[in-house]
């Protein structure tokens, strides 16, 4: 190959160009690398590092690069200085000018593998057999009741526990870490202790309850033919709910319901009048198991009639309080929905006879503070996204927003659902009241904390002030879950490593709609460079093999998306009924595609019978 030098005096420049910006910018955040601790000093200077490198366009240089069969600096973060001496190295002796560049102190190719290594262990502990990343696992509220459950999980391969302070109480967080803590003597495996602290969420209040009645509804065929009937448990009023899900509880009196046996007729008339029979099957707990051949719809009060001999005549109890109906309120596009400061129950619109709108759709929201910040034209986006709107009024005690998109026969808009307004300039962040007083539980019995809505290197501060305050010395794992967060992540990042050990979890449900869904993929990629030019390990959160942990079967795009988690040092999942059946498919995946790929570099192993064009089996084995 013919060499032209005047191109490698091109690239000589251009490095040299790189590297004198990358030694600016140190200079420039030399107090903020001063501040870090000594274990992460060095890593913070790549990190700066590697935001000065990413302040050039480098297209062109990287084409040269690999015209030369040379590295195309596509995999620089973790080592960033190192790469582009050596690159510079190799061009001075092209030019015949045998130069080794080099700067003591900086982190070489090699050692940055150690590093995050190193890092992720004392943020994870220690790794499952033949997996590298960690599985995090969200517990339920039967983690509390259940030990059999949790250990299911930690032997599927759970390595961290997650328990949401927005969640359950003190008191079954602390059931929920004595079952893992036992779990973990018992089958002698390591699983740390993460909580997330709840964070300012900004969320739909609530809305009107709708009647107290319950629907009975058994399973047919398209003949109409009952192939399975509805399941029924009836329990004394607040009983632990059982293990398998039942189509319906009904509460009753514990005297009556001592009495109802095996094969017992339970007859009642419900609200449409029409005459039904449960029959019951056997006991759990504190309850009774029974089956219901016909659709029945049954209300608070109802008469229980227990059939029992001819001798003793019959039983009779009326059900007790029933939940309300959860309600919803129903946006199509151009409707108008009024988003209220003040906590009245949301409510649709009133209609009159004619279709004329007396009074459009309204619901309160859960942080008032933002009618401060909000401006009209700004996008807001209800529940994950499904609904979107335009604020079209922003007064200080409600927003008149219009409505842009929802599904074809309209979006259903429910209480305690997510809001998000991306283009608004939130003043809302950081630690609230309950968020410091679940602190102090969260500093004595977990081994880390997950900080929600962390937006900048303030909220960071906010953070370690309370733990100073507490004494307390825990991993934090940083939850970048806003645009704003995105934007601030090297900062943070910096604050951050003024405490050992941290990580950073991407939050993609949030953050894809604070970002928007056509930028998200290219974000969800920032973030991860970031992470490795800093040597922070990540988690890969929200929806990971969602269908399959809430549905039983995995869909085929989500099976993908765990595939390319084994990018992370982490990944979580969210609760289901499959939750232990999803961990195990994703112990798979991940101990399955670590031999394809790791973190960026994609790995090539034996491909048997290649030279045959045959797969072999072989190659299926996981």
């Amino acid at each position: 190959m013919k060499i032209n030098p005047e191109e490698l005096e091109q690239i000589n420049a251009r490095l040299n160009e790189i590297i004198e910006k990358a030694k600016e910018f140190e200079d420039k955040f030399a107090e903020k690398i001063n501040k870090v601790l000594p274990v992460y000093r060095r890593s913070a200077r790549n990190l700066v590092h590697y935001m000065a490198f990413r302040t050039f366009e480098i297209d062109e240089l990287q084409q040269k690069l690999r015209d030369l069969g040379l590295s195309s600096l596509s995999s620089i973060e973790a080592h960033v200085m190192d790469s582009l001496l050596n690159a510079k190295t190799i061009i001075n002796h092209l030019l015949n000018n045998p130069v080794v560049e080099d700067i003591p102190g900086v982190v070489r190719t090699s050692e940055s593998r150690k590093l995050l290594k190193r890092n992720t262990k004392l943020l994870f502990g220690y790794k499952s057999k033949k997996r590298l990343t960690r599985i995090m696992v969200t517990l339920p509220g039967e983690a509390a009741t259940d030990y059999e459950f949790v250990q299911n999980l930690l032997e599927a391969g759970m390595n961290s526990a997650r328990i949401n302070c927005a969640h359950d109480t003190p008191d079954q967080w602390l059931q929920m870490i004595e079952n893992v803590q036992r779990a973990k003597k018992t089958l002698h495996k390591n699983c740390k202790v993460m909580m997330d602290l709840a964070g300012p969420k900004l969320r739909t209040g609530e809305i009107k309850p709708g009647p107290q009645v319950i629907r009975l509804k058994p399973s047919r065929n398209v003949l109409g033919q009952v192939i399975k009937p509805a399941r029924v448990w009836l329990a004394p009023q607040g009983a632990e709910r059982p293990s398998s899900k039942p189509d319906a509880v009904i509460p009753v009196e514990p005297d009556w319901l001592a009495n109802v046996k095996r094969h017992s007729k339970i007859l009642f008339t419900d609200s449409r009048n029409k005459k039904c029979e449960i029959t019951m099957e056997g006991r759990e707990g504190a309850g009774r198991w029974g089956i219901c051949y016909e659709s029945a719809y049954l209300t608070t009060g109802t008469d229980l009639v227990l059939k029992r001999t001819k001798k003793s005549g019959k039983e009779i109890v009326k059900t007790g309080e029933l939940l309300p109906l959860e309600q919803f309120i129903n946006l199509n596009i151009d409707d108008t929905l009024l988003l209220t400061r003040e906590a009245v129950a949301g409510e649709n619109a009133e209609v009159a006879e004619d279709g004329t709108v007396l009074a459009p759709a309204h619901i309160s929201c859960t942080l008032p503070e933002i009618f401060d910040d909000v401006k009209a034209g700004e996008p807001i986006y209800f529940d994950d996204g499904k609904i979107e709107g335009i604020i079209e009024e922003a007064g200080s005690d409600s927003l008149k927003i219009r409505i842009t998109y929802a599904r074809d026969k309209g979006g259903k808009l429910k209480a305690d659902k997510g809001i998000n307004l991306p283009d608004s300039d939130l003043q809302i962040s950081g630690l609230t009241e309950k968020d410091k007083n679940d602190l102090k539980f969260v500093a004595q019995q977990a081994d880390a904390i997950n900080f929600s809505f962390v937006n900048s290197e303030t909220d960071v501060q906010e953070l370690l002030d309370e733990l100073n305050e507490l004494d307390a010395e825990l991993g934090i794992i940083f939850k970048i879950e806003t645009k704003k967060g995105f934007k601030n992540l090297p900062l943070i990042l910096l604050k951050g490593m003024e405490t050992y050990p941290i990580g950073v979890m991407i939050a993609r449900g949030d953050l894809a709609i604070e970002t928007g869904w056509n930028n998200f993929a290219s974000i969800q990629e920032e973030i991860l460079r970031i992470c490795e030019a800093a040597h922070i390990p990540d988690v890969w959160a929200t929806q990971v093999l969602e269908n399959l942990a809430k549905k039983g079967v995995p869909s085929r795009a989500e099976i993908t998306d765990a595939a390319l988690a084994n990018r992370a040092e982490c990944v979580m999942l969210n609760k289901g009924f499959y939750i232990t059946k999803a961990v195990k498919m994703l112990d798979k995946i991940l101990r399955r595609m670590q031999r394809f790929q790791k973190k960026k570099d994609t790995l090539l192993p034996r491909l048997d019978e290649a030279e045959n064009l045959q797969l072999s089996h072989d190659q299926f084995d996981v």
